[in-house]
């Protein structure tokens, strides 16, 4: 479910797990654990990277729905695990987001350093990213909230993650939720030559900057997250409503 490449000091994790890199406890597990060990492998920098089309369509809610209780839990401390993995990195990652990146794959991409995203080869098909949880009956926890806000600003944020909306990639460059845009081949090797850049730079001083300028990000991911109350919810009738019409339309 994950396929490792490295470039030099710069360390590929590309999300492998077809049609769409949907999120499940064996690929979050996987995903977590090439973080985890690509700086002690003697990277320096680190590349997330997905499908062409499709970066990663979030969390697999057919593994979610049809879970159990321990199952579910497990499941999203799975994820959350994965993210914080990548808020910690000791080396900077960038993720080369190659299409559609919701939910989910959205928040891994905001656990990055910094985000490049494919231009669409069909300018009338952008692809999106967006916090839509509230579009499939989630609500987004607080943890997670954050990194948007520190992206595009308090009330941008509120506005687009009420609405649950998928934005363009134009777009999402316009208001910095990414930091650069590309052409689908492109992607890679723009994220590797910003890593590069920075990789170029004395190392000691500006890990040091970095460490203390992401610190926001691992507490909110460490200390806001609220798993209980987000969990709660899942019961909720409106949330199960919305669940079971996604599930309907995925299984078609």
């Amino acid at each position: 479910m994950i396929e490792l490449h490295a470039h030099g000091p710069i360390h590929e994790i590309r999300l492998a797990r077809p049609p769409v890199n949907a999120l499940n406890p064996a690929l979050l597990q996987a995903l977590r654990a090439a973080v985890e060990d690509a700086p002690k492998k003697g990277a320096r920098g680190i590349v997330l990277s997905g499908g062409q089309g499709v970066f990663s369509g979030g969390m697999d809610v057919l593994h979610l729905v049809g879970a159990d209780a321990a199952g579910l839990r497990g499941a999203w401390e799975d994820f959350f695990a994965a993210c914080r993995a990548l808020a910690k990195s000791p080396v900077p990652v960038v993720a080369a987001i190659g299409g559609h990146a919701p939910a989910g794959g959205c928040v891994l991409a905001l656990c990055c350093d910094y985000r490049v995203m494919a231009r669409s080869p069909d300018p009338a098909k952008p692809f999106r990213i967006g916090l839509n949880e509230v579009q499939v009956g989630l609500a987004v926890p607080d943890g997670i909230q954050h990194l948007l806000r520190r992206l595009v600003g308090p009330r941008r944020a509120e506005r687009l993650m009420v609405a649950g909306a998928m934005i363009p990639a134009r777009r999402a460059f316009a208001i910095g939720m990414i930091d650069e845009l590309a052409d689908l081949p492109q992607v890679l090797p723009t994220a590797i030559g910003w890593l590069s850049a920075l990789l170029a730079l004395p190392s000691s001083p500006m890990l040091r900057t970095r460490a203390l300028a992401r610190a926001d990000v691992i507490d909110a991911l460490e200390n806001h997250i609220h798993l209980d109350g987000f969990i709660d919810a899942w019961d909720e009738p409106d949330t199960q409503e919305t669940l079971k019409a996604l599930v309907a339309k995925l299984r078609k």
